[in-house]
């Protein structure tokens, strides 16, 4: 897919009806398909289920928790019949008890093993605090698990512009670091539409089924 067609793409895909297909706490719940899986990623309270809203245009597909670390399965969500959108539960949750940690890491482990038509993670990282010791975790299970991955920056409005550069350079001097991370970050807003179009048409080029790679 070229440039030019990218917007194209992207329209034509999210125009689609997209539906809640499963919510799966073990693998054995995971449902079968066969076509193109992008999931997203990310701590606790970092926008995931508010960006699934945002790219697929309704307001409450994926239910947003005003409780980190509430969420605790894999949510699958479809779109029309090009696409699955995986939303991961969060990671990083200070509460949460280790035993909830130790299952966490289980059933990620699983789902990354096992989705033989997951194309990429989008890895979302909240822009007010950039790069944590848990993504940077995330990040090296991603490299050993030979995923590919792409930062995600939300909530970039409630960063200062002037501000922006610093800490975007920051970011992609840590991506460069690891073999399996897309070269570029992209920056985004759920609340102000800011760089949904670029996200989609990221995604839309994910979705086509001969898709693969960095």
């Amino acid at each position: 897919m070229t440039a030019a067609d990218s917007p194209a793409a992207a329209a034509r895909l999210f125009a689609q009806t997209a539906v809640f297909i499963a919510g799966a706490a073990d693998p054995g719940a995971f449902p079968p398909t066969d076509l193109p899986e992008v999931a997203l990623a990310g701590r606790s309270n970092c926008g995931k289920s508010s960006l699934v809203n945002a790219l697929c245009g309704r307001k409450a597909l994926a239910r947003v928790s005003r409780t980190p670390g509430r969420t605790r399965q894999i949510n699958f969500f479809r779109i029309g019949d090009s696409l699955i959108l995986a939303d991961l539960p969060g990671y990083g949750y200070a509460k949460a008890a280790k035993s909830i940690a130790g299952e966490w890491q289980r059933l990620i482990g699983s789902y990354l093993a096992t989705r033989r038509t997951l194309r990429r993670v989008l890895l979302l990282i909240d822009a007010r605090r950039g790069i944590m010791d848990n993504d940077r975790e995330a990040m090296a299970l991603l490299d050993r698990a030979a995923i590919s991955f792409c930062a995600v920056m939300t909530k970039i409005d409630k960063v200062k512009a002037a501000e922006r550069g610093e800490s975007l350079r920051r970011i992609q001097a840590e991506l460069a670091r690891h073999p399996a991370a897309h070269p570029e970050a992209i920056v985004v807003s759920s609340l102000t539409g800011e760089g949904l179009e670029g996200l989609k048409s990221h995604v839309a080029a994910l979705a086509r089924r001969q898709s693969f790679g960095v």
